[in-house]
């Protein structure tokens, strides 16, 4: 660059000036006969660490004579350099006194190790212990063995919970999968708890960590066939596609449970912060990355440090260099391809090449509604089974979805047929009434199960339904909320061949129409999100039977709602669908809610599902919207105020749901604010921050509706279920008029 052009910048030409004068200062210091390094560097993946400096010791990084990044040493002596490039000749430097560590390497982000070495350690064959990754960092880990003799079919629980924790991980299933005969090695991410390395929300790493998991693991002396599979539900559900899509050579397949699409669909719905748990819960992981001491980290990890575990206490030190996780939400709320994209399992779940098992629920309470979108994009496997359902977030392991789970377990990773032993059979209800709180629990006959040999049931497996469908989960026991389906359909891919749109009207008098409006008018509201509470949920167990919900009717002038007449057949509906609504506002920018509930003809009001929108962000993606799954888009580009005093279309996408409205109910539509509807999800972060009037247009020109994707000929063959009785769909008398 010219020194003219420097002049022009200064702050660049500041900058610049500054690293040259800090690389003179860097060389002379070499020139003069530098001091060994007090401190060691390390190479990792695009990543340098430094631990055993002095704290806020200033330190750069160099690519031979140039410095590439300069930091401060944190308060336990260690600094983490992120997204360096690979390449060798890296050293570090003190700036203050010149002390300088040897020439060392930075690995790329490719999968493959640049040696497999390192996977012929040996592990722990039970208990707690270390796995150390192909940069050397030790991660914690806790083997826990079935009974009997090995080898034992191997499974691997992975993420940033206490899964190493001794004795029980912290949200493991093991103690499930040793029932059914299964090894499992639960691993704590790097950054977390005993683990070394810093924490960072999915970065590379982490991925490239499990890779290196998975290969040590499999070559274990007690591994059966060397091959090893992956468990876990929710965060330990959603590493498994991370993992699985760097395509570990020893993966035999992955089984991931109520997971999350897509970071934003849970953390910026619509793109409205969610405040509730996954803020919450990005708190917790704040929390847990820090050093283990008496006000941060994970307790389990201080106490191994009290016990002597000096493997542990060496470990916290990197631990001061995690990521901020809650500024980094903050400063993503839009769109960012090159951020946004690793850290979304729908853009890169196509590498996955194992063999796939997932379940989610259309209601869960945490990750939420919109993990059926990745079905359509595991194009790597032939083999791969879905199951969504209405429940809660541990309805992924219901009693007729844990045994489809199982056979997948047997068929693909222990490559046997599948036999639940008595002991696993007996162990059900007290496994189910630990987790959920009901009594009495018992698993259903498989027919995969009653195959007489290994390849029957493979055969018969391989048959099956790519994608299951469990309707009216609650209704099909002999107690209301009873984790079984009423009833159940599967079919050959996602989307759900046969999905017609079927489109309603919002017209006068609250009604939604078959037909067009034939005259102009419009409604309007008073947007208000402290008008009722922020969730319908108040205490208890949310994964009991039924649940103590508080679902309130939005007070009188706060929503808009329009309803069907008694539907004359069947509607029953799988997938998205949308709200397209033309609007004013007395305000910018709004943010909206819908909610979609059928009312029954006794009266009775179930919940459905919901869908969100910042005005703002109403542009819609045109290349991957399609009519039934509008896609808005999140870049900061495409976003706009409203027009003042102007109408403008805005088109709410609703998350999955898999219902079957019946004959005589009716269909209900309800457009507020954000909030009081869904448990555990708030929005206390909407805009505007008073109060606004929003008008809903109902003219022929600007016609509103209501947009759902019925499959056609689809009946539904039960009778209403209980209310309450739904799992995850609270019920409530209906209050408004049937006319």
């Amino acid at each position: 660059m010219r020194f003219d052009a420097l002049l022009s910048h200064p702050r660049r030409a500041c900058g610049l000036l500054a690293l040259a004068l800090l690389a003179a200062l860097l060389l002379s210091t070499a020139s003069a006969g530098a001091a060994t390094a007090p401190f060691t560097a390390r190479g990792s993946a695009e990543q340098v660490d430094v631990t055993g400096a002095t704290p806020g010791q200033q330190l750069a990084l160099l690519k031979g004579s140039k410095v590439v990044q300069t930091r401060k040493a944190g308060s336990l002596g260690a600094v983490l350099y992120r997204n360096v490039h690979a390449g060798k000749g890296y050293r570090v430097r003190a700036v203050a006194g010149g002390a300088t560590t040897k020439s060392f390497t930075v690995l790329s982000g490719r999968p493959a190790p640049p040696s497999t070495k390192g996977y012929s350690q040996t592990i722990p064959s039970d208990g707690y212990g270390y796995l150390t990754t192909r940069d050397g960092t030790k991660l914690a880990i806790n083997v826990h063995l079935p009974g009997g003799d090995g080898p034992y079919p191997t499974l691997i629980e992975y993420s940033g919970y206490g899964y190493a924790r001794p004795g029980s991980g912290e949200s493991s299933i093991a103690q499930v999968a040793n029932l059914l005969g299964y090894a499992v090695v639960d691993v704590n991410m790097r950054g977390t708890g005993c683990s070394g390395g810093a924490f960072d929300y999915f970065e590379r790493l982490q991925s490239l960590d499990g890779y290196d998991v998975i290969e040590t693991v499999a070559r274990q002396p007690w591994v059966m066939h060397h091959k090893v599979g992956m468990m876990g539900i929710s965060y330990g559900g959603i590493s498994q596609m991370f993992v699985g899509s760097t395509a570990p050579p020893s993966l035999a397949g992955i089984t991931p449970l109520s997971v999350i699409d897509n970071t934003a669909t849970t953390l910026y719905p619509g793109g409205i912060l969610n405040s509730g748990f996954a803020l919450s819960w990005a708190k917790d992981r704040v929390h847990d990355s820090e050093p283990a001491s008496e006000t941060g980290g994970q307790s389990w990890a201080l106490q191994r440090i009290k016990d002597g575990d000096e493997t542990c206490k060496a470990n916290q030190a990197l631990h001061t260099e995690a990521v901020d996780l809650l500024a980094k939400t903050a400063k993503n709320r839009f769109y960012v391809a090159k951020v946004a994209d690793p850290l979304s399992p729908v853009t890169f779940v196509h590498k996955v090449k194992a063999p796939v098992f997932m379940a989610c629920q259309w209601t869960d309470e945490q990750t939420g509604g919109h993990c059926a979108t990745l079905a359509a994009q595991f194009t790597g496997t032939r083999h791969k089974w879905f199951t969504f359902t209405n429940g809660t977030h541990i309805d992924s392991l219901d009693p007729v979805t844990f045994n489809r789970w199982f056979d997948f377990l047997e068929l693909y990773i222990a490559k046997r047929a599948p036999k639940l032993s008595a002991a696993a059979k007996a162990s059900a209800p007290i496994v189910f009434s630990s987790a959920m709180g009901i009594n009495g629990i018992t698993l259903p006959a498989d027919p995969i199960q009653s195959e007489p040999s290994y390849a029957a049931a493979l055969k018969a497996y391989q048959k099956l339904g790519r994608v299951r469908i469990l309707f009216d989960n609650g209704a099909g026991g002999k107690n209301p909320g009873e984790p079984y389906p009423g009833w159940e359909k599967s079919f050959s891919q996602w989307p759900i061949p046969g999905a017609k749109a079927r489109a309603w009207y919002l017209a006068d008098g609250g009604r939604l129409a078959a037909a067009k409006p034939a005259a102009a008018g419009s409604d309007a509201f008073t947007w208000n999100p402290g008008a009722r509470s922020a969730t319908n949920f108040t205490d208890g167990n949310i994964w009991s039977a039924t649940p103590p919900y508080h679902w309130e009717n939005n007070p009188a002038g706060t929503a808009l709602s329009y309803i069907t007449d008694p539907l004359t057949a069947d509607a029953t509906v799988i997938g998205g669908g949308s709200v397209e609504a033309w609007i004013k506002a007395s305000v910018p920018t709004v943010d909206l809610q819908v909610t979609l509930s059928e009312v029954r003809p006794d009266g009775k009001e179930v919940f459905v599902q919901g869908g969100w929108l910042r005005s703002s962000f109403r542009k819609l993606d045109k290349a991957k919207s399609t009519p039934l799954e509008p896609v808005f888009s999140q870049r900061k580009a495409d976003t706009a105020p409203l027009p003042k005093g102007k109408w403008a279309k805005i088109v709410v996408p609703l998350y999955y749901e898999g219902h079957g409205y019946r004959e005589g109910s009716r269909i209900r539509v309800t457009i507020s604010a954000p909030g009081g509807d869904q448990p555990e999800w708030s929005f206390n972060d909407t805009l505007p921050k008073g109060t606004a009037t929003v008008t809903l247009s109902r003219a022929p020109s600007r016609p509103s509706r209501l947009v759902l994707p019925v499959i056609s000929g689809l009946s539904v063959p039960t009778a209403l279920p209980p209310c309450p009785g739904l799992r995850g769909e609270p019920c409530r008398d209906f209050a408004g008029s049937l006319r």
